[in-house]
């Protein structure tokens, strides 16, 4: 079992920079690839960006690509997600999650954490 907590979110004007923490508890942190999802009122849950085991890979959902970058410290069993140029759009609950392969689909992971709340103010 991976228990997952996500921390970082709240409120910032459009422009502005957060960064999300997702610490990790149980098995080891550094079997697991790490995925970013966000869901918005109303809509469904969809990709943000992946980071593999090593955090040698990347990859990211086209609409954050170049704003939100993803990194891990496996030694603090903790990956983050830190997002620039925040624009309203970007306002959502954001959930990190852990599996065995880092892909852009949910079904692929395992362990989810209960999310952070990120509003972005215009």
């Amino acid at each position: 079992q991976v228990q997952l907590v996500e921390s970082g979110g709240g409120l910032v004007q459009a422009g502005g920079s957060l960064r999300l923490s997702c610490a990790a508890s149980g098995r080891t942190f550094s079997r697991f690839a790490s995925g970013w999802f966000r869901q918005a009122p109303g809509k469904e849950r969809e990709f943000v960006a992946t980071i593999s085991r090593s955090g040698g890979s990347t990859d990211y959902a086209d609409s954050v690509r170049g704003r939100f970058t993803a990194s891990r410290d496996n030694a603090k069993n903790t990956v983050y997600l830190q997002m620039n140029s925040l624009k309203p759009e970007d306002t959502a609950v954001y959930y990190c999650a852990a599996g065995t392969v880092s892909t852009r689909w949910k079904s692929d992971y395992n362990y989810w954490g209960q999310g952070t709340q990120v509003t972005v103010s215009s």
